[in-house]
């Protein structure tokens, strides 16, 4: 039972530019526990800015951020509290070469939480197996695939316990061989009620999992609703023009 009935996360009027540029122009919107919010768009819309933002990685120049109720701000300090409750996995995978695959999955959990060593091993091997990845915790980064390397980082971020987490196109480093394995654990969190934020393109894994779609242009919210509606029956031609385009592309099914 959660000790917040609210939504987990609210996003309120977000701005932020980069000089005279200007790349999120008001963008607002809540995610409840157990949702998975998918959001499309064009690239260079603003998408990966915004879970930057959220995260605090990069300020917003105004608006609001909560986090359970609470507004993510203050100190270095306080803000490193709140990023240890949200995960985030990126686009590249950003393991420490340097250590095993389950010593980059146990690194947090000591480091960030205090957890004894043996403890935090077992965590991470908990997390691991949850990636289909329990028989590869003795192999360094570089002896793995880049769909294995993107699951250890899953198992990472997992092994945090965090409130939500933020994808920033997870499978756009990856062969499209790969990009399956990827894919499947991240559909598996999010049908295990994971509470999940996915920039992506892979249509074919946001009409299957996503609660709601975000449409995003020249970063703004142009439409939003459940995947069926904003799919098939978009109220605004902008976002027909996009998803006919995507449909182009990828095929139907999207890139799965």
């Amino acid at each position: 039972m959660q000790e917040y009935d609210g939504p987990v996360l609210q996003v309120k009027d977000i701005r932020k530019s980069y000089g005279d540029n200007l790349v999120l122009d008001g963008v607002s919107f809540d995610v409840n526990y157990g949702d998975t919010k998918v959001i499309i768009g064009p690239s260079g819309t603003g998408k990966s800015t915004l879970l930057r933002c959220i995260n605090h990685l990069d300020m917003p120049d105004s608006g609001e951020i909560f986090l359970n109720g609470r507004e993510v701000h203050g100190s270095k300090k306080d803000i490193s509290k709140f990023r240890q409750q949200i995960g985030f996995v990126f686009q590249d995978f950003n393991l420490f070469d340097h250590l095993t695959a389950l010593s980059n999955v146990m690194l947090g959990p000591l480091k960030v939480l205090h957890m004894e060593k043996e403890e935090a091993q077992n965590l991470a091997m908990t997390e691991l197996e949850r990636v289909g990845l329990a028989d590869k915790g003795d192999l360094y980064p570089a002896q793995l695939s880049g769909g294995q390397q993107q699951r250890v980082s899953i198992a990472r971020t997992l092994a945090m316990s965090p409130k939500l987490i933020l994808f920033d196109e997870p499978t756009s480093a990856l062969d499209p061989e790969l990009i399956g394995e990827v894919l499947e654990v991240m559909r598996d969190l999010a049908l295990a009620g994971m509470t999940m934020v996915v920039v992506t393109h892979e249509m074919g894994f946001a009409r299957s999992v996503a609660n709601e779609i975000i449409f995003m242009e020249q970063g703004k919210i142009l439409e939003q609703g459940p995947p069926n509606k904003v799919f098939y029956k978009p109220e605004l031609e902008r976002t027909r023009q996009f998803m006919h385009k995507i449909t182009e592309l990828y095929g139907e099914e999207g890139k799965e």
